[in-house]
C-alpha cells in the first residue's frame, strides 16, 4: 500500500482547495517518518564504469547541456544540448558510438521524453525558450506542434519586472492513453494537460495551496499504479510528489532530497536525479533501494562549471535528466557547459543467505 507523507488533499483541477478548518489543513500536511532503506536482501545494485558516450572526431565536448536524456526501444541514447558543434538532440548507439543528430530537433529542449504508443515511437518535448510543445519522429519529422497560445493566458506567469506573461516549460511526459502533460517549472509551476491530438484539456498545480510548488522542474508517468499517476520533482522544496492524472495531490514520495530535478519509472523502481549531486532509487513503497553517484564535495554539485579534469567515474555533479534502458541500466545527463552522461549498469540481484 502506498506510504504517502501526508493525507490526500482532494481538489478539482485548476481550482484552489477550500480548507474546512485550520486543524484539518494541519493534519493533511503533517509528515510521516522519512523513508527507510529497503531490506538488504531485496536490494539490487548497479555498477559504475567510464562515461559511456564516445564523441565523434573533431568534437572535444558534447556541448552546453541543460537538457535531458531518453532511451529509444532499440537502445539508442538521445541527449539534448543547447549549444555546441552538434546542438539539438544527439543520438548514440547502445555501445556509446555517436550516430547522428535528430533533424529539426530544437536547441531548447530542457526536458523531453521518448514514448512508444499505438501510433508508433516519438519524441515529445517542450521548448523552454519558444514556449511550445513539439512531437517528432525518431528521425526528426515534426508531426505535431502545440503552440503556447493553446494554454489559456490566465495560467501564464506574469513577470513583475516587465508585466509580460510568459511560459517557461521545463518537462513533459506522456500517459498510456496518449495524453501529454507539460510542466511550467520555471514560471507558474502549473501542469498543463493535452490529449493525444494536442487539444488542451486542463491545468492544475501551482504555487498556492494545496500544491505549494517551488520549481516543479520535471514530471514522469508512474505506471506502477492503476490508474497511473504523475511524479513531480518539486525541486526547491527538496521533495518528490505523486499527483493523479486529474491533478489531485496524492502525497509526498520523499521530502528530504537534494533538489530533485528529474524522475523516471521502470518496473517497480523510481529513479530521481538530484541536482545537488546524487541519484536516489525508490521502490513502490517509497523505500530507498539505492543511492548512486553521490558527490560529497559541496564545491562540485549543483553547478554546470565543473571541468572534465575534475570528473570522477561514477560520481555525479549535477544530475538533470535520468533514463532507464530495457536492461535496467540507468543513464544520467548532467547540467554542464561541457555536456556529460553517466551510466550505472544494472547488476543481477543476489539474495543474502
Amino acid at each position: 500500500m502506498q506510504r504517502n507523507r501526508f493525507l490526500s488533499a482532494r481538489t478539482a483541477p485548476g481550482i484552489a482547495l477550500a480548507v474546512a478548518s485550520a486543524s484539518i489543513f494541519y493534519l493533511s500536511q503533517r509528515p510521516e517518518p522519512a523513508p527507510t532503506p529497503a531490506p538488504e536482501s531485496a536490494t539490487t545494485g548497479w555498477t559504475i564504469g567510464p562515461d559511456p558516450l564516445k564523441l565523434p572526431a573533431g568534437m572535444p565536448a558534447m556541448g552546453n547541456q541543460h537538457g535531458d536524456v531518453a532511451i529509444a526501444s532499440n537502445g539508442d541514447i538521445y541527449v539534448s544540448l543547447m549549444q555546441g558543434l552538434r546542438s539539438g538532440v544527439q543520438v548514440y548507439a547502445a555501445d556509446g558510438t555517436y550516430l547522428r543528430n535528430v533533424k529539426n530537433a530544437p536547441t531548447d529542449f530542457h526536458g523531453f521524453v521518448i514514448h512508444k504508443g499505438a501510433d508508433g515511437e516519438f519524441i515529445y518535448g517542450p521548448q523552454l525558450g519558444a514556449g511550445k510543445i513539439v512531437k517528432l519522429t525518431l528521425g526528426g519529422e515534426v508531426v505535431m506542434t502545440i503552440p503556447g497560445d493553446a494554454i489559456p493566458r490566465e495560467h501564464w506567469q506574469v513577470n513583475p519586472k516587465n508585466q509580460q506573461a510568459a511560459l517557461r516549460l521545463t518537462g513533459c511526459t506522456v500517459a498510456p492513453n496518449g495524453d501529454i502533460f507539460v510542466t511550467d517549472g520555471y514560471a507558474s509551476d502549473r501542469v498543463h494537460r493535452f490529449n493525444a491530438k494536442g487539444e488542451y484539456l486542463a491545468t492544475f498545480g501551482g504555487k498556492a495551496a494545496p500544491y505549494n510548488f517551488k520549481t516543479l522542474h520535471k514530471i514522469a508517468i508512474d505506471t506502477r499504479f492503476d490508474p497511473p499517476r504523475l511524479v513531480g520533482t518539486d525541486r526547491a522544496n527538496n521533495r518528490v510528489v505523486h499527483l493523479s492524472l486529474e491533478g489531485e495531490l496524492i502525497g509526498e514520495i520523499a521530502n528530504d532530497l537534494l533538489m530533485p530535478a528529474a524522475a523516471v519509472v521502470q518496473g517497480d523502481l523510481l529513479a530521481v536525479g538530484e541536482i545537488k549531486g546524487r541519484v536516489t532509487i525508490f521502490d513502490k513503497e517509497n523505500r530507498v533501494v539505492a543511492r548512486l553517484g553521490e558527490n560529497t564535495n559541496p564545491q562540485e554539485v549543483g553547478t554546470n562549471k565543473i571541468e572534465p579534469a575534475q570528473w570522477k567515474p561514477g560520481v555525479v555533479n549535477a544530475p538533470h535528466g535520468v533514463a532507464f534502458n530495457a536492461a535496467g541500466d540507468l543513464f544520467v545527463s548532467e547540467y554542464s557547459v561541457h555536456g556529460r552522461v553517466l551510466k550505472f549498469a544494472k547488476a543481477a540481484a543476489v539474495a543474502l543467505r
